[in-house]
């Protein structure tokens, strides 16, 4: 849980349907909040401003980078991982271009095809109809591409970025097979689950005999923003979480830490160029035995303040912290950059409650999502200093894990997923 450290979004009325939302507004509108960054605040027709963030609109599709990672960060996440089933590498690609188009149009706010209704009788309805009349929600997917998918199966052995690395195994980790890896992925998020849920289940049914879903993850409550000003989240321990996380309007940061760039992707691995690279850890938390833990010893452990989220020694959230203030053990301190040679992460993480396990314990805990440049100088450094001895380790557990190069975004309707991969 380390505490480290596109597009924009235009607005429409509230009662809007997602079939109708994207004529309100014009595409100016559009642009000129994909511009701006995905975090500004918006102007309606009657001079009513709202944050981008509240709006419940629908976030342009297209740009140089994807949606969904420097993005305002939406309440809810659908994640899941699949695994190709197909050998035939034209069929991969055809998949690819199949989903570019129904993702373009679930996250404008329209129906997958011809829609859920009033086609054939005789046939399956294009899409599953359970986002009708439902807004856009700001749903976002973002795709990746896990190391599996260059085995050799289609022909992208020599195309593996340097960057895609087997992650190495952290001390105390758990993890469990059904839950880790997959040769893809997509990041559905929204402010509404079941729009986020339909996105997935439709892309699934897209991709019935070639894909298969290998495991996935829903998600509430956010535990980190890239909205400036915005109130920080809180995880499920209570602590506020990613108080130094980048936002999505710093454009300098995300270009030294989240933007792989030209120099980064040279050769086989140029098809990255404007990527990033996923990290996604499922983290059990025991929050039964954190919630019999006294509060000073809990505030110890993180290295801040339940209330406000001040650094030890100091009186608010944002304020410098001082390292050496903190025991050496503590949470914030491990995972800070200036502890690991300036490593900083994007967070996008969500929290998670999936039922119990059988002996009366929440099966709770964080989902983790982080975007970096290069795995290799953002989370390997951070997590190796946090399983070394973060204190914090009692009471969680890495339980999954994957790692996916998430290719530059989408640039028109002629353009689709990991269309230079396969180039």
């Amino acid at each position: 849980m380390p505490d480290t450290h596109e597009n924009g979004a235009s607005t429409a009325p509230p009662g809007a349907s997602r079939r109708t939302v994207l004529s309100w507004g014009g595409a100016g509108l559009a642009l000129g909040a994909a511009a701006a960054g995905g975090a500004v605040a918006l102007s309606r027709t009657d001079e009513e401003t709202v944050p981008a963030a509240d709006s419940g609109s629908a976030v342009p599709f297209h740009g140089a980078h994807q949606a969904g990672i420097a993005t305002a960060v939406q309440d809810r996440l659908h994640f899941a991982a699949f695994d190709v089933k197909t050998t035939d590498r034209a069929e991969l690609i055809q998949l690819l271009k199949d989903w570019t188009r129904a993702a373009e149009r679930m996250t404008a706010g329209h129906e997958v095809g011809e829609g859920a209704y009033g086609g054939l009788p005789e046939a399956p309805p294009d899409d599953t109809g359970e986002a009708l009349g439902l807004q856009p929600s700001r749903l976002t997917l973002t795709l990746g591409f896990g190391p599996t998918l260059f085995d050799g199966r289609f022909g992208l052995k020599d195309r593996r970025p340097g960057a895609l690395v087997d992650l190495p195994r952290f001390p105390g980790d758990n993890l469990d097979p059904a839950r880790s890896g997959g040769d893809l992925c997509v990041q559905a998020c929204a402010d509404d689950p079941q729009v986020a849920v339909h996105a997935i289940r439709n892309l699934a049914r897209i991709g019935f005999g070639k894909v298969a879903v290998r495991w996935s993850q829903l998600g509430f409550g956010k535990t980190s923003s890239t909205t400036p000003d915005a109130q920080t989240p809180r995880n499920l321990f209570g602590f506020k979480d990613g108080t130094r996380n980048i936002a999505g309007t710093e454009t300098e940061r995300l270009d030294r830490h989240v933007w792989v760039s030209g120099r980064d992707a040279e050769g086989a691995a140029s098809w990255m160029d404007g990527g990033s690279y996923l990290v996604a850890r499922r983290i059990r938390m025991n929050v039964e035995t954190w919630d019999r833990t006294p509060l000073a010893e809990q505030e110890d452990i993180f290295g801040r303040d339940k209330k406000e989220g001040a650094p030890v020694g100091k009186a608010k959230e944002h304020d410098e912290p001082f390292l050496k203030a903190m025991k050496p053990d503590a949470h914030v301190r491990l995972a800070h950059p200036d502890t690991n040679g300036g490593a900083t992460l994007l967070r996008r993480g969500y929290s998670f409650t999936d039922g119990t396990d059988g002996l009366g314990r929440l099966e709770a805990g964080l989902f983790f999502l982080a975007y970096q440049r290069d795995v290799r100088t953002g989370f390997i450094p951070v997590q190796t200093s946090l399983a070394r001895a973060d204190v914090l380790n009692e009471y969680i557990q890495h339980v999954g894990s994957a790692l996916f190069a998430v290719p530059p975004g989408v640039h028109d309707e002629d353009d689709w997923w990991g269309r230079a991969l396969f180039s």
